[in-house]
């Protein structure tokens, strides 16, 4: 069976969604159009380039998440370069890294640019991000030509950066419209959720929605942190919007599979091996358990 695979933006959690993708290549379930946000977008593009869910899990095992908290030269300068970075950068990281290490991953399945992901015309998969600038959500790669810019070209790892530059956490990218910069930031905090992104695909494929299944009290500094990072990213994480919810909207809810954060927060880079393997096993589980419901009731 083929479906179309939509996942939530969640940073490390996205370790839930490995163990669940497992689950369901495991019931010879492959996949069709893929969409995220932020490290959602990033397992998209994955399973979108050729990874299998086993090799994502060992391309997690081998990366150093640390290494995503880099520094410019302004970042790196000694007592003031976090608040000087936030007023030249906007950001108190880089994110240089992280586009530089997706470029070179997904080029080892040959996939550089979005033109490597189309087929019959079409792209096979989507990535939200946010114009601050507009104040609106951006698809990518389809609202490229907005910006002038040819979605074939443009690549894939940037696009990726696009949807996963947490605002105040990770520096921007800008685009340009009119001679106008516009400020690109993390697709989370418009639309963090896309499930309803292949509403109007024509096609018979059933679409699933990855999600983490929230306490609304959620957040770093409600786990006792009160250093800058955490109120900077709970300050995000609060912009309201009501496609931050669109996941209780009734029709959504059956194509809705929800995974446990098991206590994890999105930028725990510093993850511990037994808290990574409880996300993994967490996803494995529920998947399982989605999937058996979903196949008795295929059955009647």
């Amino acid at each position: 069976m083929k479906i179309n695979g939509v996942f939530e933006g969640g940073g490390i959690r996205a370790i839930g969604f490995i163990g669940a993708i497992n689950c369901f290549e495991d019931y010879n379930i492959s996949w069709n159009y893929l969409a995220g946000t932020s490290a959602g977008a990033i397992i998209a593009a994955l399973l979108s380039s050729g990874f299998t869910g086993k090799e994502i899990n060992k391309l997690i095992i081998n990366t150093n998440f640390l290494k995503f908290m880099d520094k410019d030269y302004i970042q790196k300068l000694p007592l003031i370069g976090k608040p000087l970075g936030l007023i030249k950068e906007k950001s108190i990281y880089s994110g240089d890294y992280m586009e530089e290490y997706l470029y070179n991953v997904l080029g080892s399945k040959g996939v550089y640019t979005f033109k490597d992901l189309k087929e019959h015309g079409k792209y096979r998969v989507k990535f939200v991000a946010c114009d601050i600038t507009s104040c609106k959500p951006i698809i990518l790669p389809d609202d490229l030509p907005y910006y002038d810019i040819d979605p074939n070209e443009f690549t894939v790892a940037k696009a990726l950066r696009m949807s996963s530059s947490i605002p105040l956490y990770f520096k921007p990218v800008v685009l340009y419209k009119d001679g106008i910069p516009h400020y690109i930031v993390d697709g989370g905090v418009a639309y963090n959720y896309p499930i309803d992104i292949f509403d109007n695909e024509n096609g018979s494929f059933k679409t699933i929605g990855f999600k983490f299944e929230l306490n609304e009290m959620e957040s770093l500094t409600s786990s006792g942190r009160s250093d800058p990072i955490a109120f900077l990213y709970d300050l995000a994480s609060s912009v309201p919007n009501e496609n931050k919810r669109i996941h209780l909207i009734d029709k959504y809810k059956e194509k809705t599979l929800l995974i446990p954060t098991m206590g994890v927060q999105s930028t725990d880079f510093e993850i511990k091996e037994d808290k990574a393997i409880s996300l993994y096993k967490a996803g494995y589980k529920n998947a399982k358990t989605y999937l058996m419901k979903y196949l008795e009731e295929k059955a009647v």
